[in-house]
Parts: structure tokens; C-alpha cells; sequence
């Protein structure tokens, strides 16, 4: 075993870990970036600069590329459903004026229409314990980022984009285990990357002004967003579905709000109060429910 394969094996255990954290850093990078950028025009040079860095990745350790056109389909579809359509939707979401907690809220239910979808697609069962997980996984997240939140009067078109992200990232989470799980995740996040980053410039020409304002947040929330999240979290969570059962992958989304809330209150001052720790708590203890032993 080879030093770089021993440190590997190491880091292993950590990756739920140092995915959950990255993934949650997302919601800084959105409040520190969308003043000074529309969305779609945002995440097209985040997913293009993402596709060229993979590009790279990919040249330099030669990596296998599709045999079969279904392959590519099934790569790009995967892509545009969680690159595309589930960033896009709570970048406009959130761009909109729907609070970041609210999006969170929404976000959250994600392991559960997973859990749903897992059984009749991939195969997998989830069991009675599991269930038990899911749905106090539901409740942890629902006390988090309820606690000072007004889900309610909110702009309901912004509230149907979390939806849809939602739905989105469930779907292809599945979508991913099924037909991409041998998917070489240097060519293949190149096409998902490029795909994505293709829709978001067509978007941004017809939809939007197209105008940067190159500030230094902007270029740090760019710079994170890029090479932290999508270089980053992206390969781990592909990683992560590709090693393990979708429903213990999908159970860790339910940490992401209260640590992106945790995040708000250190940087931004937000309020996290009692009803939030309890929750947090509720969550901690149910994803743990749902993925001992697995």
C-alpha cells in the first residue's frame, strides 16, 4: 500500500464529515456573492470555471471516457438535474428574497423524498428503524430553522423554486446510484460541470443583464464556491453515492441546515437559540439511527 493509498484510507471515515461541512459553507458563498451578481450568471462562471479545472483533472490522470452515448445522456441528465436545476433554483430562490433558513427548510426534506424514491428504483429497502429516522431527522430540521423564521407570506414563486430544487437533487441522487455509479469522476464531472454551466449562460443571456460586479467578496465566494464546493464537496458526495447506500448518503443532508444556520449566527449574527440546539440534537441522533450499522 502506497503512502498516498494509506492516507486515503484514513481520511475514509472522515468524508461524511468534511462533506457535510462543505456542503453547508454553500449558503455563505450564495449570501457573500448574489449582491454582486444576477444567479444564473453566478453559477455559469462557477460551473464553467469547475468544468475547466476537471477538464485538467482529467487530461492529467487520463481518465476513461464514456464508451456509449446512453452513458454521456445519462452523465449530463444527472448534471443539469443537480448542478442546473438544483442550484439554479435556490440561487433564484434565495436572489429573490427567499431567506437562506427558509430555502434550508425546504432543503431538508430531501432525505426523505429519497428514502421514498430508493426502494422502486435502486433497490434499496429502508427499514422501520430507518423510517423512525427520517421522519425525526424531518422534525430536527423543521425546529432549526423554524425557531425565527416566518415560512409563511413569503414570495410563493421563490418558495415553488426550493420545491423544485428539492425534488431535484432527490432525483438525482438516485438517478446517480442506478445508471452513473461507474461514472469516472474527472470526465465525468467535466460533462456534468459543462452541461450545467452551458444551461446557466443560455439563461443568463435571455433572462438576465449578464453584469459582474468584481468585487473581493464576489471573487472569494466564487473562488469557494468553485474550488471548495464544487471541486470538493461534489466529488465526495459522487464518491460517497458510488460506495454507499443512497439513504445513508441522502440522511446527511439533514445536518446541512443546522450547520449552515450555525455558520449564519458565527458570521452573520443570526439568532440560534434553544428550539434550534434541540433540533440539532433531534438530527444528530436520528441520521445516527438511520445509518448505524450500514
Amino acid at each position: 500500500m502506497t503512502h498516498a493509498t494509506a492516507l486515503w484510507h484514513r481520511f475514509i471515515p472522515a468524508t461524511p464529515v468534511v462533506f457535510v461541512f462543505l456542503w453547508s459553507s454553500a449558503f455563505v458563498g450564495i449570501r457573500f456573492g448574489l449582491p454582486y451578481a444576477e444567479p444564473f450568471t453566478f453559477l455559469a462562471w462557477r460551473f464553467l470555471l469547475a468544468a475547466g479545472i476537471f477538464l485538467l483533472v482529467a487530461w492529467q490522470l487520463r481518465s476513461p471516457w464514456p464508451q456509449r452515448l446512453s452513458t454521456y445522456v445519462h452523465i449530463i441528465f444527472c448534471g443539469v438535474l443537480i448542478h442546473g436545476v438544483y442550484l439554479g433554483s435556490v440561487f433564484e430562490a434565495v436572489y429573490r428574497g427567499v431567506p437562506v433558513g427558509v430555502c434550508a427548510l425546504i432543503l431538508g426534506t430531501q432525505p426523505l423524498i429519497t428514502a421514498v424514491l430508493v426502494q422502486p428504483f435502486v433497490g434499496e429497502k429502508v427499514s422501520q428503524r430507518q423510517w423512525l429516522g427520517f421522519i425525526g431527522g424531518a422534525l430536527g430540521v423543521a425546529l432549526v430553522v423554524t425557531e425565527q423564521l416566518d415560512v409563511f407570506g413569503r414570495d410563493l414563486f421563490g418558495m415553488g423554486l426550493c420545491l423544485m430544487s428539492v425534488v431535484a437533487i432527490s432525483i438525482a441522487t438516485v438517478y446517480q446510484k442506478r445508471y452513473c455509479s461507474e461514472m469516472d469522476l474527472g470526465s465525468g464531472a467535466f460533462l456534468q460541470f459543462l452541461a450545467a454551466g452551458i444551461l446557466m449562460l443560455l439563461l443568463s443571456l435571455v433572462l438576465e443583464s449578464g453584469h459582474v460586479e468584481w468585487s473581493g467578496e464576489f471573487l472569494f465566494a466564487l473562488t469557494w464556491l468553485v474550488l471548495i464546493v464544487s471541486l470538493g464537496a461534489m466529488t465526495l458526495f459522487w464518491v460517497m453515492v458510488k460506495q454507499h447506500a443512497a439513504v445513508n448518503v441522502a440522511s446527511l443532508f439533514f445536518l446541512v441546515p443546522p450547520l449552515a444556520m450555525i455558520m449564519m449566527w458565527l458570521l452573520f449574527d443570526e439568532t440560534l437559540g434553544l428550539q434550534a440546539i434541540a433540533g440539532m440534537i433531534i438530527i444528530a441522533t436520528s441520521v445516527s439511527i438511520i445509518t448505524r450499522g450500514r
